[in-house]
């Protein structure tokens, strides 16, 4: 007989909420930040639902001090009567059994965001505790949870005036790496779904910090689209925005276009934004590209010889809203990132197609505004399209097409090399010295690159740096991005720790953000953290990262050690720079991630777009969450 037997006894079965405590990420994405917040827009929109079914008008959601939330709906409540399968309250039905659900017989909710059924159970599995209060015929109930496990009857603990579900729960630590909600970030979903369910009011307080904030827009998407252009010059105001039902599908959709170049597309369904699209985004591109070349080709705006526009034309400088609500949405993963209907594309075709052709043609003025930018765009394009051509990589072996200032390593595979993106040709130097050659990539930049936020593509491409810079890389960019071609797995960004090098370290990941996006997404970028100061006693030395270890590294030494304030990174000898801040042994890198891909959209046009003022009003409200920052 074999030493280990497969048999029988071998194969686990996880009972009830086991699976999800066992798995949490394949329920909520991550034990992270990402993950945590999850939970909480899993019980929120199940309020949303019910004010999508037309039986809740307001939801008020809490973060207390002790890491706690709160979500409180005026819905119709919970059920709270035996449920005929299980034996048990329905409530905890709910609360307890993944895939049960108000959501799956068609009769209590007509759409729903929270449609694979799992949502509260899971919410209630990853909580250290959870506690459930049912406002409902006139009566309050209310059941304890530990771990998705009840801890209490469902009881009645008074009477009610109105009706409504409350859950207060717990993220457990025991699963999650961090269980501190960012205010933030709640806030920016609750007002996102306030925007999507018009009329309903979204309330929002933080008891740790005394903010309170509420959320109400009577105008919808359309307040949307106008609030994510309110810093930029528009082409057409009001927006355009059109609703129509076709096959049991509510399409709703709002447009405006400003003078910027990039594209800012938000889709939903049953208000999950849909941050991957999906075919609701293929059928709206697909008819806006058609009626815009129709009709500048019916009033002679496009010459013959010209065009026609491609989509990437037609969609620089749009700002768009696609909010679908459905029955049945078949989304990828309970994450709910993309939408996989396929006769949704022609349904959202056919809405956008009419109305926006009919808008167009009752708004002469605005449509030649935007068929002129278009053309625009289209000659940009094909300028940068020659442009590319001078900066693309034809093979990895090819040395002589990598730009002269880069100093390449020897090894060929990707996997196994990085490349510093070095500011100033004084630290470039020292990077080349200090180096090991067998696996380090060093590619030096002069001065700050061009903000690609502000620019089109084809000045981009004729930018030094940044041809530079995606020569090296190997991986084209934008729609011809492939990560399979880069040519190191790490890009590393080592700039100086003062104000000026903040700005280059931005600068280049506005640049990766817009165009080589998924660098960022697969972990391959990375920030370096060089030293403020050395300080050195008569047989020791320590490096110092901030004012702290600096008070730590002189009372370990004595108070009469040398200390050597760093500049810049040009002022450390290629010994320093190797030991500090670039051998793999001892280093500090920070990993740039992209959690939040519309937060990261916000931010970017906030800090490099072409208005002052929200720049201000931000760098004022996080200039004290700053780190590594040496003025």
């Amino acid at each position: 007989m074999a030493e280990h037997e497969y048999g029988a006894h071998q194969i686990q079965v996880l009972e009830g909420l086991e699976a999800v405590r066992r798995r949490p990420g394949m329920y909520v994405g991550s034990t992270g930040s990402a993950g945590l917040h999850h939970l909480l827009y899993e019980v929120v929109d199940n309020s949303v639902d019910e004010a999508l079914a037309g039986r809740a008008t307001r939801i008020h959601v809490i973060l207390h001090r002790d890491g706690s939330a709160t979500v409180d709906d005026d819905g119709g409540g919970i059920p709270v009567e035996v449920h005929p399968q299980t034996g048990r309250s329905t409530v905890e039905t709910v609360l307890t059994m993944l895939h049960a659900g108000g959501k799956f017989g068609g009769g209590a909710y007509k759409v729903s965001g929270g449609l694979h059924g799992v949502g509260v159970s899971v919410v209630n599995a990853l909580s250290e505790w959870l506690e459930a209060e049912v406002r409902r015929g006139g009566k309050r109930y209310r059941q304890c949870y530990s771990r998705g496990k009840p801890t209490t009857e469902l009881e009645c603990v008074g009477e009610a005036r109105s009706t409504g579900t409350r859950v207060t729960f717990r993220p457990d630590p025991q699963i999650f790496v961090e269980t501190d909600f960012h205010y933030d970030t709640v806030r920016q979903r609750l007002e996102e779904l306030a925007y999507l369910v018009a009329g309903l009011r979204i309330t929002l307080t933080d008891e740790r910090t005394g903010q309170r904030e509420e959320f109400r827009f009577e105008g919808g998407v359309r307040e949307l689209v106008r609030a994510a252009n309110r810093h930029r010059k528009v082409l057409n105001d009001p927006p355009f925005h059109a609703r129509r039902e076709r096959d049991g599908v509510d399409v709703e959709v709002a447009i405006q276009y400003n003078e910027g170049y990039v594209e800012h597309m938000m889709s939903f369904v049953n208000t999950i934004p849909t941050t991957e699209g999906g075919m609701h985004v293929v059928g709206f591109r697909s008819a806006l590209t058609r009626v815009v070349n129709d009709y500048a080709r019916r009033q002679g705006l496009l010459k013959e010889p010209e065009g026609p526009l491609a989509g990437e034309d037609v969609r620089e400088g749009l700002c768009a809203v696609v909010s679908l609500k459905m029955a049945e949405p078949q989304f990828e993963g309970q994450t709910k990132t993309k939408l996989g209907n396929t006769e949704v594309k022609g349904i959202v075709e056919s809405v956008v197609g009419q109305t926006f052709w009919d808008y167009l043609e009752t708004h002469p003025v605005e449509a030649r505004r935007i068929v002129a930018k278009a053309i625009q765009a289209m000659r940009a394009r094909e300028a940068a399209k020659q442009a590319r051509d001078l900066v693309r990589r034809k093979s990895a072996l090819e040395v002589s097409t990598l730009p002269g200032k880069l100093a390449d390593c020897a090894e060929r595979d990707p996997l196994r090399s990085e490349l510093f993106i070095v500011e100033g040709d004084s630290a470039g130097g020292s990077a080349k010295q200090g180096r090991d050659r067998r696996f380090q990539a060093i590619l030096p930049i002069q001065g700050k690159i061009l903000n690609v936020e502000k620019a089109r593509v084809d000045r981009m491409l004729n930018h030094e740096e940044i041809r530079a810079i995606i020569t090296a890389l190997g991986t084209g960019i934008g729609q011809e991005f492939d990560l399979a071609k880069r040519r190191y797995d790490k890009v590393i960004l080592m700039t100086d720790a003062d104000v000026d090098g903040a700005h280059i370290r931005t600068l280049l990941l506005t640049f990766f953000h817009r165009y080589m996006r998924e660098l960022i997404e697969h972990g391959k970028v990375y920030v370096a953290v060089p030293p403020l100061y050395l300080v050195r006693s008569s047989k020791r030395k320590r490096y110092a990262y901030s004012e702290e270890e600096l008070a730590a590294a002189l009372k370990e030494l004595g108070e009469g050690s040398e200390v050597q304030r760093y500049k810049g990174l040009g002022e450390m000898n290629p010994e320093q720079l190797w030991e500090t801040t670039m051998d793999p042994a001892r280093r500090t890198l920070i990993r740039v991630e992209l959690e939040d891909a519309e937060e990261a959209d916000r931010i970017f046009r906030t800090l490099m777009g072409e208005e002052v003022e929200p720049r201000r009003q931000f760098i004022v409200r996080y200039a004290r969450e700053v780190r590594h920052l040496d003025i």
